[in-house]
């Protein structure tokens, strides 16, 4: 009977751990890009899917990079976008002369930079 409670106060323990753990993290994810290019720069148009929680946990920027990984610009994200997911925003670029690719990188206030980028083909 002793056996019995040990092994079901682990089981407890365990549960309690299980529960009190953060959820696992959810990288910013870039859903898709389409470019415009206007008056010499280059219109970016990012749709972001990210499960925003509110100001504690959200997607609050994207870059721009060139294809070694250099910023060219970057997107602030003023607030969280709990209840419009995926969400979309924009950015005018002026591109250095002759760049045929790009790269884009969202980020989240709580974990950081997303390990992906999101490769876009520019038209010459």
């Amino acid at each position: 009977m002793l056996r019995y409670y040990a092994g079901m106060r682990l089981l407890s323990i365990l549960t309690a751990c299980l529960l009190a753990a953060p959820a696992f993290a959810h990288d910013p994810e870039i859903l898709g890009v389409s470019v415009e290019k206007v008056a010499g720069k280059h219109r970016f148009d990012v749709t972001i899917l990210h499960p925003d929680t509110g100001w504690d946990h959200y997607a609050d920027g994207w870059e721009v990079l060139d294809a070694a990984g250099k910023r060219l610009a970057y997107r602030l994200l003023h607030h969280p976008h709990v209840n419009e997911q995926p969400f979309t925003r924009s950015l005018s670029v002026d591109l250095p002369e002759g760049t045929r690719e790009i790269f884009i990188r969202a980020h989240c206030s709580v974990d950081g930079w997303n390990k992906d980028t999101y490769r876009v083909t520019l038209e010459p």
